[in-house]
């Protein structure tokens, strides 16, 4: 199936599907987790190191032939719109559930992989920070940047651009089979 469509359907503002050996692999992001730049290393059972190792992830995905990557753009206040930043990131990983429970209704888990933007944010305190098993393990998605692809050179291998103007956000997604 064409997944571009369906993400178009769901509100994407861009989609393009490309093969899986385009994307552009970087293990050295790993070390911005491992600084805690966002805040959830450690805290949230989709990003290292809870996630697994590098390699192993980049694997997986070349386990896959096509990838659909996607995108949403979002209009801020200002370039230090931190809410609205974060408003975006939610309607974008919002969408981005909504599209993969359709992916995994005709592929099943095993024959598809979504990835959003950023850790999962389904429950208001992961259970990492307790031990406690993952609540919505079925539901929860990792982002592209934990399995190390380089959001940043998407625009190389799509068109699609990564920054898209002053006061604006964008974020990808992508759906590998």
């Amino acid at each position: 199936m064409d997944y571009v469509p369906l993400c178009l359907e769901f509100g994407a503002t861009k989609a393009e599907q490309i093969p899986v050996e385009k994307l552009v692999f970087q293990p050295e992001l790993r070390n911005y987790c491992e600084q805690n730049a966002c805040g959830r290393y450690g805290k949230n059972y989709t990003c290292p190191p809870f996630i697994g190792e590098a390699d192993v992830l980049i694997n997986k995905i070349k386990g896959f032939s096509v990838a659909v990557i996607f995108q949403n753009i979002y209009e801020l206040e200002d370039s230090f719109d931190f809410e609205g930043m974060m408003e975006g990131q939610q309607k974008h990983n919002e969408m981005t559930q909504a599209i993969a429970q359709r992916v995994y209704a005709e592929r099943g888990r095993e024959g598809a992989l979504t990835l959003a933007a950023g850790g999962c944010t389904l429950c208001e305190r992961c259970g990492a920070l307790d031990g406690t098993p993952c609540r919505n393990e079925a539901e929860a998605l990792a982002s592209l940047e934990a399995y190390c692809i380089n959001v940043s050179r998407i625009e190389e291998v799509t068109g699609m651009k990564y920054v898209n103007g002053k006061d604006t956000v964008t974020y990808f997604s992508g759906i590998f089979f």
